[in-house]
């Protein structure tokens, strides 16, 4: 059982920054965000495959997150830029097995336990 431990959440200004972080303790294959904002579905935000190589957005953020992943570290990060009020939910660190429909909450094997964003106008 992998054990995801988020952390980098807070409160910002829109157009502000910030970086959250997820470290895992165990081996993961691909690594994700997902984000939940009150009385809507969990959404996919981005993925990165096993090696870092390759990412995947949603075109909600494309242009102003960033995915990364420190394999040493085993650290999962998301930089995000130029944040929206819209942008403001709980974000959760996911583990899967494979990238492939890496935005289906469904195909998670492993979550976080979450960490809160809030932008404000």
């Amino acid at each position: 059982q992998v054990q995801l431990v988020e952390s980098g959440g807070g409160s910002v200004q829109a157009g502000g920054s910030l970086r959250l972080s997820c470290a895992a303790s165990g081996f993961t294959w691909c690594m994700s965000w997902f984000r939940q904002a009150p009385g809507m579905e969990r959404e996919g935000v981005a993925a990165i495959g096993t090696g870092g190589g390759i990412t995947y957005y949603a075109d909600s953020v494309k242009g102003r997150f960033t995915i990364s992943r420190d394999i040493a570290k085993n650290t999962v990060y998301l930089q995000m830029n130029s944040l929206k009020p819209e942008d403001t939910a709980m974000y959760y660190c996911a583990a899967s097995r494979t990238c492939f429909q890496w935005d289906r909450a469904a195909n998670v094997a492993n979550w976080g336990q979450g960490t809160q964003v809030t932008v404000s106008s």
